[in-house]
């Protein structure tokens, strides 16, 4: 992870800066480690009963005391229902505080949560629901037209938005019923905590995600309360948390960056968590954070480098002063710190850290947040590994700029067979966050975990002389050249990416020779070649590109050099964390 600069500066332009005093007040919370979900609840619950916990942005958080309430209360409804310890039940639904209470009262069980990502096509929700057998659900409108033909197979479907099924093609309960209902029956008892639920164990199976990485075939990840309470507590020591602070949701909670990093840690620091709802478009998140004002935020890097492009590099450009005056060192960081202040207001003036993981940051915004003196962390992690690996500590000058920081508390982390002169190797895990296989697959189990416990991530780095980890790309998206050269795809993508006109792009090799496809930012384009014809605005793009590929050739070895630029008028398929899907593309399969 990176960190900003010093705590006088970040004093001095905004974010408000916590005191040791304060700290040491708050120690407590890091020092009760649970090793499972029910016991973190409960003990944060007891602990901040009066405070807000969660709700969804611009309205009225339910307090920790009424959370609890309600998890337990959803926990009895459902065991009434006939889910039993070991049992099975879907999420399939954009994030809301609906999700949280609803997967604290499955875990409540002993049961197990199965969280899908909502963007996920219908064939893929219908291979995992019919792998893991599960006749319970909790849904979304969005979601409903995907399990239509389940029909037969879920025995509850409830929807978390209220939806109501005009359709008569399947059943259905609103949550507002589905609450109400666990609530008349069971709050009393909720409210006293008698209900007698059954003994979960730390290394009782929590979660089952299934995980289509960059490199494909999808996997159900195994992750116990152990897996996920042992990330939390790590995470709580890599960035100072006060109780009281603001978590601005964005990404999906079905994926364990954001369970983790933006539920639970906060939930086990008294925090409260908002959600934004829908992705927001800018005009959306800049109301929320007005009045949400938030402390911490979980963001891929694409977020950030989107702002990047669209509000900073625009910036500069147009004022010929600001472009003569940022290639030089001193003068950069003063205009950057100008901006960084305007990009600090606009997520609400009070945010004290932002996380950036899921994918690659690219190094020249990377660079910039630094200059400007921005609040962040970059971190690496996996979904096997719960997810955080490496990041942080917040504060810590040695952090090298493209590093993701040093390994987090309580997890070690080596490079297998590193590279006598270059140092690059596999990257292996272990820790108590570790997850305990993939289901029903012993042999990707056995591929993936040694007999030591060590988890073979499949990604390339080296550790620095100071303990930084830096991240080289996935082993199985190393292009070997004929002359025998290593390329890492990903290292000359950034180059690519830092250009305002390209969105996206993919490196990949054609008989011998690397080319690299590209998405353009066709907004960009449209307002550069305004009134101009077809003709021409396809002269403009082919010019564009031959241009970036002499530079960027220039910034290469002779061999590892770009033969050609080609556009591609569609986005990449990406993974939840945004990761392009690199398995589905060749030179031989894309297409213009």
């Amino acid at each position: 992870m990176q960190t900003s600069p010093d705590e006088a500066d970040l004093n001095h332009d905004g974010p408000e800066v916590v005191t040791d005093e304060q700290v040491v007040n708050y120690l407590p919370v890091i020092q009760e480690n649970a090793a499972t979900l029910n016991d973190l609840v409960d003990i944060s619950c007891r602990k901040y009963w009066h405070m807000p916990a969660v709700g969804m942005a611009l309205d009225e958080p339910l307090s920790y005391k009424t959370m609890h309430e309600r998890i337990l209360a959803v926990a009895a409804l459902l065991r009434r229902l006939g889910v039993k310890q070991g049992d099975r039940v879907a999420l399939l639904g954009e994030n809301s505080h609906h999700w949280g209470v609803v997967y604290l009262a499955v875990v409540r069980l002993g049961a197990i949560t199965v969280p899908i990502f909502p963007d996920l096509p219908e064939a893929d929700v219908h291979h995992i629901l019919g792998e893991i057998r599960c006749d319970v659900i909790f849904l979304t409108q969005r979601q409903i037209e995907k399990i239509y033909d389940l029909k037969q197979q879920l025995r509850h479907v409830v929807t978390f938005d209220d939806y109501r099924d005009d359709t008569g093609l399947i059943s259905l309960r609103t949550f507002s019923d589905f609450i109400a209902e666990a609530l008349a029956d069971f709050g009393e008892e909720a409210r006293d905590e008698p209900l007698d639920f059954p003994k979960v164990a730390p290394d009782d199976l929590a979660s089952i995600l299934y995980t289509s990485g960059t490199s494909g075939f999808s996997k159900a990840v195994m992750l116990s309360h152990r897996n996920l309470c042992a990330n939390a507590y790590s995470a709580s020591e890599v960035m100072r948390i006060v109780p009281g602070w603001v978590f601005l949701s964005v990404l999906p909670i079905s994926h364990t960056y954001e369970f983790t990093t933006g539920f639970v840690l906060p939930l086990l620091a008294g925090c409260r968590v908002v959600y934004a709802g829908k992705t927001p478009t800018p005009a959306i998140l800049q109301k929320i954070c007005e009045k949400e004002q938030p402390h911490v935020m979980m963001v891929v890097p694409l977020i950030i480098e989107k702002i990047f492009k669209k509000r900073v590099i625009p910036a500069v450009e147009k004022s010929r002063m600001l472009s003569f005056f940022c290639r030089f060192g001193p003068s950069r960081r003063l205009i950057y710190r100008k901006i960084g202040a305007k990009l600090y207001a606009f997520f609400g003036g009070r945010l004290q850290v932002m996380g950036i993981g899921g994918a690659a940051l690219n190094p020249e915004v990377e660079a910039f947040l630094r200059d400007a003196n921005f609040p962040f962390l970059v971190g690496y992690g996996l979904t096997e590994a719960a997810p955080l690996l490496a990041g942080g500590p917040f504060g810590d000058t040695a952090i090298q700029l493209g590093s993701c920081g040093k390994p987090v508390p309580k997890v070690e982390i080596r490079i297998e067979d590193p590279h006598p002169e270059t140092g690059i190797g596999e990257i292996l895990a272990r820790g108590q966050n570790v997850m305990q296989g993939y289901r029903n697959d012993q042999e990707a189990t056995k591929e993936t975990l040694t007999e030591e416990g060590w988890l073979k991530t499949g990604d390339l780095g080296l550790l620095d002389a100071a303990g930084n980890l830096h991240i080289k790309g996935r082993s199985k998206s190393v292009i070997v050249l004929p002359n025998g050269e290593n390329v890492y795809p990903e290292a000359i993508e950034h180059k690519l990416n830092a250009y305002p006109f390209v969105v996206e792009s993919l490196v990949v090799e054609n008989r011998g020779l690397l080319e690299a496809w590209i998405y353009p930012d066709y907004e960009f384009i449209d307002g550069k070649t305004a009134g101009q014809s077809r003709t021409q605005r396809a002269r403009f793009i082919v010019d564009l590109f031959e241009e970036m590929r002499v530079a960027v050739n220039g910034q290469l070895s002779n061999s590892s050099r770009i033969s050609r630029i080609l556009e591609r008028r569609e986005p990449f398929v990406k993974t939840a964390t945004h990761k392009i899907k690199r398995y589905l593309y060749s030179a031989d399969n894309m297409q213009t």
